[in-house]
């Protein structure tokens, strides 16, 4: 086996383990009960379904320039499916716009099981449970910090795609720790884009849930050019890396 291939299967194997951890993890008890409780009433559409209705882990290439940081599960998308972002509408907007430039081989995500791959791409939460109304507090956040300090242990991300203000702040918070990032903390809005060290950049991106897509405040040519500028900016980092 060649040195490359080696790190690659090391890569993988760490990737595994730490999804198997976050699966595992009952550091939340009102979120644990909370994603119980949902998988065992389900919405009315999904009465045949098995819910996943546990921690969500993370999903893509454990090699990816771009990290895509949401919220946390939907209840009844991926605390149903068992997949970041897959199964509800916000996760329609995301797979169709990484698709578009190339960060995904399909356009639609339904289930764990549908062929879909990221390429050059992976996507975490700020919290790997679904919490009630869609509001972890600010310690279940605090509690899920360690899983998304596990992760950039382990991968190289040099794009960072925060969607909504939430995943803003937990970036701007882990990148002011890493001294990533140094002065005034920078301020969350739609395409912002914040210089951080060692070449990694931070985005900004309105996140795609009904609340902004179904009022205007975000249309899919917004999203769209955040994408492609996250793709611009991992293929920048990959040039001067050479």
């Amino acid at each position: 086996m060649s040195g490359q291939s080696q790190t690659a299967l090391d890569g993988k194997q760490a990737w595994d383990r730490l999804n198997g951890d976050i699966m595992q993890c009952k550091r939340c008890p009102r979120l644990r009960d909370h994603c119980r409780d949902i998988a065992i009433t389900k919405r009315r559409a999904y009465q045949s379904e098995e819910y996943w209705g546990r921690p969500v882990p993370n999903f893509g290439d454990p090699a990816a320039r771009l990290l895509v940081i949401g919220l946390a599960p939907g209840a009844h998308g991926a605390n149903r499916t068992g997949r970041m972002f897959t199964g509800d509408r916000s996760g329609d907007w995301l797979f169709r716009a990484l698709a578009k430039v190339g960060f995904a081989n399909r356009a639609e995500s339904l289930g764990r099981d549908d062929g879909m791959e990221l390429l050059d791409c992976a996507i975490t939460n700020a919290c790997h449970c679904a919490p009630p109304l869609n509001k972890p507090t600010a310690e279940e956040i605090s509690h899920c910090r360690c899983w998304l300090d596990d992760l950039l242990a382990q991968m190289r991300p040099t794009v960072f795609l925060a969607l909504g203000q939430l995943a803003w702040k937990q970036m701007v918070d882990l990148a002011l720790h890493k001294e990533w990032l140094a002065g005034k903390r920078p301020k969350f809005s739609h395409c912002a884009e914040v210089p951080l060290a060692a070449g990694r950049t931070l985005v900004g991106s309105y996140h795609p849930s009904q609340q902004n897509t179904f009022t205007g405040r975000l249309t899919e040519e917004m999203f769209d050019a955040v994408f492609a500028r996250a793709r611009q900016l991992a293929a920048l980092q990959n040039s001067s890396s050479r």
